[in-house]
């Protein structure tokens, strides 16, 4: 939205419109300000000319030590070069995603971050600077860190593999499991150590790991250095990059001859995990949890464990959860379901809760184990963007895939001339033309490939009939997975743009015209003229011959 109230800046003008530019102008750098990322604009030459107060949190500068200042002051040179690189790929695209930076601050720390950036345009559309969104990876890169001393440190075999099946990483319990040395496993195919069937049956588990994001229980039966044959079970999930791509697996192995210690570590993960997470029978009865949950409600062990869930819960939210159970018990899987537990304090908790199948030995679903995640925070942020849109200048509406109206803010009543419950929940087809509601749909599939789509041409009919034209400016809206489930459009009023085309079309007509009527009475002026040259003529030929009959006479 920021970049749009950019793009949009028009030139000044002394009809009294310069204010509403201020307003939106005033609009932008407050949301710049307020933005909850380090946010920075940047002319081409790579000089700050913008920072939100994240970023001099993040760097430790005050604001008069980064503005005015090139980035180059905070990166290597290395950095800088592809900084530059990064605001080419913007000029070029529009767009440069996942830039890796590693400014100074203050104190001399190096900050991991990564870069998301997005054109700054003139009125003229012209790209003049980037917009800029740093993301702190300190964190993540600590959770990579600590991710990979799980796997060094887990108890239970766990591998990394690629989608070939060679093995890229192992912990010692692949080695003890199997006796071979870290240099006889990394590197090394995995069907070097499964029968060809085996081979054959992980392969197919990858192809479900890309599918799906995952595969369970699937058998194989490693050979150890011993020559002995160990049944195992694979439970595999995907390893990503940056990007969300799939490039491999992550591998947990289960040793089957030891079924009740593996039992006794899948205590401890609940136990130690830093989300809260319990188990629950099929009935919704707390079989576990752990100290996260009681953290999170505010109750003791002996409050929870052996009780219904029902307790903490409305009616109505028992009935989804059971609801959820039955969904755990077909797929194996329910997200995010919501669930607003009563703490002690008697505080409503928002929450959602996603939860997987607690199977037996052999399989069947005997509950679930379920993580909850705390909304507060979240539902904050929700609400602060809808009183964005709420509150924006412009009109502003969000709808779903299939083209309803979620939600509109007073400026698109206003343009339409609706009340919301007119506009709220009715499909944007009811207002548009059908060749323009194919438009809209090939626009929302823009959104989905894409994440935007610009200026496609809408004509709303408003209230009392009129047919106004407008054009749509739209982004993706994305549920907290990334994935998109809607559309937030902007609509822009072109009638007096168009008015402004259609006087100039008139004030054409008119000059051509008046050039018509020139050219005529040039015609009749120079036709005049040359009758008056003519005449002159024959009067010079009639005294001439005058003079001569004068002569012709005086000689007789």
């Amino acid at each position: 939205m920021v970049e749009t109230i950019l793009q949009e800046r028009p030139s000044p003008r002394s009809d009294g419109t310069d204010g509403a530019v201020a307003h939106r102008l005033l609009a932008a750098d407050i949301i710049i300000a307020n933005a909850p990322d380090p946010v920075f604009v940047s002319d081409l030459e790579g000089k700050i000319l913008q920072a939100n107060d994240a970023v001099s949190q993040l760097l430790g500068f005050r604001q008069d030590e980064v503005l005015e200042q090139s980035l180059s002051r905070f990166i290597s040179p290395r950095e800088t070069q592809e900084f530059m690189a990064a605001l080419r790929e913007v000029v070029e695209r529009g767009v440069t995603r996942n830039a890796v930076l590693n400014p100074r601050s203050s104190r001399g720390e190096v900050i991991p971050t990564t870069l998301n950036a997005s054109a700054l345009r003139d009125s003229d559309g012209k790209v003049i600077g980037a917009i800029g969104i740093l993301r702190d990876m300190r964190e993540l890169d600590k959770a990579r860190a600590y991710a990979e001393s799980l796997i060094k440190n887990a108890p239970d075999p766990l591998f990394v593999s690629d989608l070939e099946g060679k093995i890229l990483q192992a912990n010692d319990a692949v080695s003890q499991l199997l006796g071979f040395r870290p240099d006889e496993l990394i590197e090394q195919s995995l069907s070097r150590f499964i029968s060809p069937q085996e081979t054959r049956e992980f392969t197919a588990a990858l192809r479900e790991v890309v599918e799906r994001g995952v595969t369970r229980n699937a058998r194989l039966n490693p050979r150890s250095a011993s020559g002995e044959i160990i049944p195992t079970t694979l439970n595999a999930s995907a390893l990503r990059d940056p990007d969300g791509k799939v490039i491999g697996a992550i591998g947990i192995l289960r040793d089957m001859r030891e079924l009740d210690k593996a039992k006794a570590y899948a205590e401890s993960l609940i136990k130690n995990a830093p989300d809260p997470v319990f188990v629950s029978d099929l009935e919704g009865k707390i079989l576990q949890a752990n100290d996260a949950v009681f953290s999170l409600l505010g109750f003791r062990p002996d409050e929870l464990i052996e009780q219904s869930l029902s307790r903490f819960i409305s009616s109505q939210e028992t009935r989804e959860f059971t609801a959820a159970l039955r969904e755990v018990v077909e797929r194996g899987v329910t997200r995010n379901a919501r669930l607003n537990p009563r703490s002690a304090s008697g505080e409503v908790i928002s929450t959602a809760l996603n939860a997987s199948a607690l199977r037996d030995v052999d399989a069947s679903v005997i509950g679930a184990i379920g993580i909850l995640r705390d909304m507060r925070e979240l539902d904050k942020a929700k609400a602060y963007a809808e009183s964005l849109i709420k509150n924006a200048p412009d009109p502003v509406f969000v709808s779903d895939l299939e083209g309803k109206i979620l939600q509109a803010n007073d400026a698109v009543f206003a343009l339409l001339g609706f009340r919301p419950d007119e506009l709220i929940e009715q499909s944007l087809s009811r207002f548009i033309s059908p060749q323009e509601t194919r438009e809209f749909t090939a626009a929302l599939r823009e959104v989905v490939e894409r994440g935007v789509t610009r200026n496609a041409r809408l004509n709303p009919r408003s209230a009392s009939g009129e047919i106004i034209p407008t054009t749509l400016n739209a982004s993706a809206l994305r549920d907290p997975d990334g994935k998109v489930i809607g559309a937030v459009g902007i609509l822009r009023d072109m009638r007096a743009y168009e008015q402004v085309v259609r006087d100039l079309e008139k004030s054409k007509g008119e000059l051509q015209e008046k050039i018509l009527d020139l050219e005529k009475f040039e015609e009749v002026v120079v036709g005049r003229e040359l009758k008056m040259i003519a005449l002159e003529k024959e009067l010079d030929s009639l005294r001439k011959e005058v003079a001569k009959l004068r002569e012709i006479a005086f000689v007789k």
